[in-house]
């Protein structure tokens, strides 16, 4: 009963047990997550999205938010609860000449860049093409081109937004401007972001990758040269690297002039493949491509944990550690620099936290064997619980089921305040609350 009145009020669908498309649709990135929504609403609207969150209040159900589903807790599937589905309101609509994308909340990465590359334009959009733009973005948005143009929430404009009231309303420097600086970093606290206007940049859309392969043990003199390397750098150049099994990969990625990256990539190689031997590999691509490359053919297939911290250095003592990988069942370690236009927006411009962070790491595994579930998550506990001493704080986005004390790594006591108080005035209920969550208060 209750079914048929929430689909009448509704443009969308709504799917419950046992309809076609149901478990599709509660199918997320991290294959551990396995819960049943008692209603999935495809919502094709911001009326659609304000009506399943005043449904959702009227019966006291938990609301998930879901889009590309890529967050590691799985918070977008809530167990007898209420699944916002945004997926088919996934639309990207590109204004070249004003350099403004308007992009629904339930576009994913890969739409983005699709729209926008045409026209000689990206802004910053995370590394893997099915992601969901709004989580990425809500949480601050690390990509490619962050070094160059900021951080994907640093270059928002202006926000949609469906509040916990069920209210429509628009977030920008001028409208609502506490919830646009919580909107920026803060997650997906304080409503449903129905749509995002990013600035956009010019980029013709030419990559230059570079990696070089070095053994486990002979990997510290190399990864040393590598950091300082990394520190006198290009915005152009994203320096990168990947511990996985017996091998550590160095290398970067460039967006720009191929001729230059090319020029860049041939000193990084002849710096780091020494002893003679050492294989290297440059690359040349395309924007798209480098955008898709790391997609996941298995996708929703793997069963998924990570931990992850921020460092504001990589000392000998730190590369060191990074290196120590005795254990069975070890994740696979990466970095990604940070730096160049991340670090110069002032830090209380957004919610975003922590821009001195000179390098991110994540330990992430990945297996299909539910036998081997408590294995591997202890394994990458272990691994970065030994870094604990050398971390400076940590990526919201990264975070798994930490609770408040995973909040305090996100952000320092202040931003943490100012939180709370925007959310105790748009979410005083704290109806979205699952989420990384800062809740109201008293």
């Amino acid at each position: 009963m209750m079914h048929s009145t929430l689909q009448s009020r509704l443009d969308g669908s709504v799917l419950v047990s046992g309809d076609a498309g149901y478990d599709a649709a509660r199918s997320v990135w991290n294959g551990m997550v396995d819960r049943r929504p008692r209603y999935i609403v495809q919502c094709t609207s911001d009326a659609d999205v304000a009506t399943a969150v005043r449904f959702a209040r009227e019966h006291e159900l938990d609301i998930g938010i879901r889009c590309g589903g890529h967050g590691i807790v799985g918070h977008a599937v809530p167990d007898d609860g209420l699944m916002i589905d945004l997926r088919r309101m996934g639309g990207v609509q590109v204004d070249a000449q004003r350099r403004r994308a308007r992009v629904e909340g339930g576009a994913l990465l890969g739409a983005l860049d699709r729209a926008s590359q045409p026209h000689g334009l990206a802004t910053t959009a995370g590394n893997v093409s099915h992601t969901g733009v709004g989580g990425l973005t809500l949480g601050g948005g690390m990509g490619w081109l962050a070094r160059q143009h900021g951080l994907s929430c640093d270059n928002v404009v202006g926000f949609d937004v469906v509040t916990a009231a069920g209210e429509a309303i628009h977030a920008s420097a001028e409208s609502h401007p506490e919830l646009y600086w919580a909107l920026r970093g803060g997650g997906g606290n304080f409503g449903v972001v129905t749509a995002f206007e990013f600035v956009l940049h010019p980029e013709p859309g030419q990559v230059t990758t570079v990696e070089v392969l070095v053994p486990l043990a002979e990997a510290a003199p190399a990864m040393r040269r590598w950091r300082d390397l990394s520190e006198t750098a290009p915005r152009r150049a994203t320096f990168n690297a990947l511990i996985d099994g017996d091998v550590v990969s160095l290398g970067f990625v460039w967006v720009g002039e191929p001729v230059e990256g090319r020029t860049h990539a041939d000193a990084v190689v002849d710096a780091l493949a020494q002893p003679a031997g050492r294989r290297s590999r440059v690359d040349t691509m395309s924007y798209l491509e480098l955008q898709s490359r790391e997609d996941d053919a298995k996708g929703h297939a793997w069963r998924r944990y990570w931990k992850g911290h921020y460092f504001r250095a990589l000392s000998d003592e730190l590369i060191d550690a990074l290196l120590e990988r005795g254990g069975a069942y070890l994740p696979a370690a990466s970095l990604q620099a940070y730096g160049g236009a991340i670090a110069e927006i002032a830090d209380e411009a957004t919610a975003f936290s922590r821009r001195d962070t000179a390098f991110e790491f994540v330990a992430a595994s990945r297996w299909s064997d539910p036998r081997e579930d408590e294995q591997r998550m202890s394994a990458a506990r272990r691994y970065a619980g030994r870094l604990d001493p050398f971390a400076s704080g940590a990526y919201v986005n990264v975070l798994g089921d930490d609770g408040p004390a995973g909040l305090r790594r996100a952000f320092p006591d202040a931003k943490l305040a100012r939180l709370t108080t925007v959310k105790r005035a748009y979410d005083p209920d704290n109806v979205f609350h699952l989420n990384q969550n800062i809740s109201p208060g008293a």
